[in-house]
């Protein structure tokens, strides 16, 4: 299984090109939330989160003109209307990953959440975590149009990555509901928490579907 290694545009490369940058989208928005994440847990609120959280709705925005063109471009091509909406649903998915980066982030500048210190390092971990995840599955979707192989082994770290990720936000609230915080604050920092765990949850779903997506291409 997974021995295809081809182009699933054969017609023309214009399409996959269009589509090859909101993948681009992805491990670019991964990149910045993470940057975003540290700066406000030096500074909170400060300019510099708005400013970066202006640059990730930027991204956003291009993510979302991207998923128009590429649903408009997807009738243009002699494509079976089963994979047809195969590859809709595939782009949708890729822009949901990228819509819930910016929410959090978002999220962050509305709520300025009060997360103490020693809560900083794990938190980071788990970021980091989640963006490598969500950075590995759009390079698996990368690979869904080119080489199915490559899907197979990038879908392996998305894996392990969200597993991971579920244990370090696992131990992260465990040790936010033992401590002697308010109960408002514990229940502020862990929904911090579990919304930034949904992202790799969410990468996670996005390779389900594009394994069989890839197993339906080989029939």
């Amino acid at each position: 299984m997974f021995n295809v290694k081809m182009s699933l545009f054969a017609r023309t490369r214009e399409l996959e090109h269009i589509i090859d940058r909101l993948h681009d989208k992805i491990i670019e928005i991964t990149m910045v939330f993470k940057d975003a994440i540290d700066i406000y847990l030096r500074e909170r609120r400060s300019e510099n989160y708005r400013q970066i959280s202006k640059k990730i709705k930027v991204i956003e925005h291009d993510s979302d003109v991207l998923r128009r063109e590429i649903e408009s471009r997807l009738y243009e091509q002699n494509l079976i209307p089963d994979m047809r909406g195969n590859i809709l649903q595939l782009v949708e998915n890729l822009d949901r990953v990228v819509n819930l980066f910016d929410e959090v982030a978002h999220k962050f500048y509305i709520e300025q959440p009060d997360i103490p210190d020693c809560y900083h390092e794990q938190l980071k971990v788990l970021v980091r975590q989640v963006s490598e995840c969500a950075e590995n599955m759009a390079i698996a979707s990368r690979a869904f149009f080119r080489d199915l192989v490559t899907l197979r082994d990038y879908s392996k770290k998305v894996y392990l990555l969200e597993h991971q990720s579920d244990k370090t936000s696992g131990k992260l609230r465990k040790a936010v509901f033992d401590s002697d915080l308010e109960l408002a604050q514990k229940i502020q920092i862990n929904t911090f928490v579990e919304e930034v765990a949904d992202v790799a949850d969410l990468a996670e779903d996005c390779i389900d579907a594009l394994l069989i997506f890839a197993i339906k291409r080989e029939i």
